[in-house]
């Protein structure tokens, strides 16, 4: 059915005990659907954001949050109801599903429902099925832990692997008894819980993603996620195992978020942009709005001399340095000992070099836990922190292969 503006009635006629009998469902919207889920910067309610706790009515996005609960075996029912997105449903939902669902509700015009599946301090295994991990090797050891517990359900360990970090128990309590309800896509916010094995999270996300479209049996429906916020306890490689899961795997975005994160904070407060940028995502690849959805991604590295030459997708209508020269450079040769650089926007492209390295080798920007970078496009969007160095991807085992890699050519080639 086309979108509409107005709700309806739907009415079911059937037989009960032999009788002929009929429900009435009122106010009924025909728009898009998406999750929400994730850990706890996607689990976040919008009504601890004080400074924004006064929200607008908007009867046209509807809200729905998934009970928490885990399980070892695949649920098939769910117990919740849809609200109106008034101010007071909005404060107990999460804010960046909000205010994902509020901009896509507000540029395009269609019914918007936001389903929120999401539960803190959990990891992507977590929210996998048994049989998403069994189909890739490198994840055969979380397998094997579900199935112990499976031959034994009586077994003392099972109630302590329910809890809300156990392997696939989140798929099967809260993302199982969704399927197959009609999704236009999922928007996703985790990746914290894994921080101390990025490597293996450029399996597992990827192969999460997979997964949840296995099961749904819908395609490649658009999975677009929040690459991790600075903080003192988040590594740059689980950053980077991000961006590699948005570069190999098919109808992903990912929305960056290097400027509004806390050092000492990992659940920043300003969700606002969060939601926007997933939506931006949304309005240009689902909605076909001619828009700039990313910031600058690495591309390319070529050198030169002493120069390196760093070229760039996502330039929109160009880049930028915001307030003052780009900084959060830096540049090393063969002794692999980086330093920092000087770096110059030459058009599309970035220029870098440093005094001290004669031949250069490898670039990385906004490498640290914390990242200090101003690399934007003219678009409002920040550039992704990233390296250049080839053995960053050699531990690739992202599954599929659809899009470019990074290229680097010496001067040779």
């Amino acid at each position: 059915m086309p979108a509409n503006s107005e709700p309806r009635s739907l009415i079911i006629i059937g037989k009960l005990n032999s009788e002929i009998s009929s429900l009435i469902c009122t106010n009924v919207l025909v728009g898009e659907v998406w999750i929400c889920s994730g850990q706890s910067n996607m689990a976040f309610r919008k009504g601890k954001l004080k400074a924004d706790a006064a929200s607008e009515n908007y009867p046209k996005l509807r809200l729905f949050t998934v009970p928490q609960k885990t399980a070892l075996k695949p649920e098939t029912e769910l117990i919740g109801n849809w609200l109106e997105g008034s101010a007071e449903a909005a404060n107990s939902f999460s804010a960046v599903g909000y205010y994902f669902g509020r901009n896509v509700l507000k540029e395009t015009g269609i019914p918007v429902g936001m389903i929120h599946s999401a539960v803190g301090g959990t990891s992507a295994q977590a929210w996998t099925s048994l049989s998403g991990l069994e189909k890739d090797p490198s994840l055969q050891n979380y397998a094997k832990q579900v199935r112990s517990l499976l031959a034994d359900e009586t077994a003392p360990g099972v109630t302590k692997a329910l809890g809300k970090r156990g392997t696939t128990v989140l798929y099967n309590g809260m993302i199982a008894p969704l399927i197959p309800y009609a999704i236009r896509g999922v928007i996703w916010y985790q990746g914290e819980s894994n921080n101390g094995k990025p490597f293996e999270y450029r399996t597992l996300f990827p192969r999460m993603i997979a997964d949840w479209r296995e099961k749904w049996g819908r395609g490649d429906f658009p999975f677009f996620f929040v690459q991790i916020c600075p903080f003192q306890g988040i590594s740059p490689e689980l950053r980077e195992a991000q961006v590699l899961t948005w570069k190999n795997t098919p109808n992903t975005a990912m929305a960056v978020t290097v400027d509004v994160g806390e050092a000492d904070n990992i659940h920043p407060a300003k969700k606002e942009p969060v939601g926007a940028r997933l939506a931006l995502a949304a309005r240009a690849l689902v909605y076909g709005e001619k828009i700039e959805y990313s910031g600058p991604e690495y591309d390319s590295m070529k050198i030169s001399g002493n120069k390196v030459i760093l070229g760039f997708r996502h330039v929109g209508s160009g880049l930028e340095a915001k307030a003052g020269p780009l900084k959060g450079f830096a540049i090393a040769g063969t002794d692999k000992k980086f330093v920092d650089a000087k770096a110059e926007i030459q058009g599309d492209a970035i220029v870098v070099m440093a005094d001290q390295v004669a031949a250069p080798m490898a670039v990385r920007y906004g490498w640290a836990n914390v990242p200090d970078v101003n690399l934007w496009n003219k678009d409002g969007l920040p550039a992704s922190p990233f390296r250049t160095d080839p053995e960053s991807l050699k531990q690739d085992a992202s599954p599929t292969k659809n899009k470019k890699a990074p290229r680097v050519t010496s001067p040779e080639s």
